[in-house]
């Protein structure tokens, strides 16, 4: 299961429309290792400025891991935390999360990092199994 859902969040949802920041508080308590991962690259972007911020440390087991893969595979999730964090995120490999800013100043960057070229710089042997 991706998230943990109160029953209260589950009623909104069945009653139609459900608050994006209930959403948002449901998936930093649901997936905590994920929501500090995105957290800590948002805040090290504002600190030191520059086109983005990445993490390209593993993490530390499966269901670390599995938390990031549910946080960013899903469109929903995604979308949420990029439109809390005002930020575009990024994901290689299964621990290399990146997030860059909204105004397009890092576009190209952006485009670099998401491309063919740039997922298969990534690979290493270490990482053959995520």
């Amino acid at each position: 299961m991706s998230l943990d859902v109160s029953p209260a969040l589950l009623a909104q949802a069945e009653r139609g429309e459900v608050d994006e920041a209930d959403f948002v508080d449901c998936v930093r308590t649901s997936l905590p290792y994920a929501w500090e991962m995105i957290s800590s690259l948002v805040a090290q972007l504002k600190v030191d400025g520059g086109e983005f911020a990445d993490n390209q440390t593993p993490p530390p087991d499966e269901q670390a891991r599995g938390q990031l893969l549910r946080a960013l595979a899903s469109d929903a999730i995604r979308g949420a935390l990029q439109r809390h964090f005002g930020v575009r995120l990024a994901f290689q490999n299964c621990h290399r999360v990146a997030v860059f800013p909204l105004d397009g100043s890092a576009d190209e960057r952006l485009a670099r990092f998401t491309s063919p070229r740039g997922q298969l710089l990534n690979q290493s042997p270490e990482l053959r199994d995520c």
